[in-house]
């Protein structure tokens, strides 16, 4: 019983964070690089490698500031962890228009792609942003989480290093 207890006060407590654990196999995601080229988030997989992927617009303040604070670790991440980070905008056409000057007055250095048509927002069934997935080399969805509070970049950084470490 007291088993049962706590396992019923853990789930309580992820769910409650915002944070959770899927095992889902990420589908197949067609995407736009900001120059138009087609390309697949599969593409972005290799064996050893974590990708993740977060999901934001332009529009979404919350958003910027979480991807704000992850590209002061991406550098780190990238050293310690063999992690990409994949910004995936959902903006529409016209948003769309306005992402190149905001990456670059932003100066991010990751991958920055756009899922215009809403496609990965039906594939991965979420409906708000930001969402973040850490996906690992063999295409399973490891972790997801919704909305930024400052400090989630830290605990995200401690998920990260867990998992490189397996």
């Amino acid at each position: 019983m007291k088993q049962l207890n706590l396992l019923i006060l853990s789930l309580i407590f992820t769910i409650s964070s915002g944070f959770t654990t899927t095992e889902n196999k990420l589908p197949s995601l067609p995407l736009k690089t900001l120059d138009g080229q087609s390309v697949d988030v599969q593409d972005y997989l290799e064996e050893g490698k974590l990708v993740v992927l977060s999901f934001w617009a332009t529009w979404c303040t919350p958003c910027k500031a979480e991807l704000d604070a992850f590209s002061d670790f991406y550098e780190d991440w990238q050293n310690d962890y063999n992690v990409e980070v994949l910004a995936i905008t959902i903006d529409n056409a016209r948003g769309l228009a306005k992402v190149p000057a905001e990456v670059t007055t932003k100066g991010w250095d990751f991958t920055v792609l756009s899922d215009v048509n809403s496609d990965c927002l039906t594939a991965l069934e979420f409906r708000t942003v930001p969402q973040t997935f850490i996906v690992d080399g063999s295409g399973e969805i490891v972790y997801s989480h919704n909305g930024y509070t400052a400090g989630d970049e830290y605990e995200l950084d401690e998920i990260l290093a867990e998992l490189s470490s397996k």
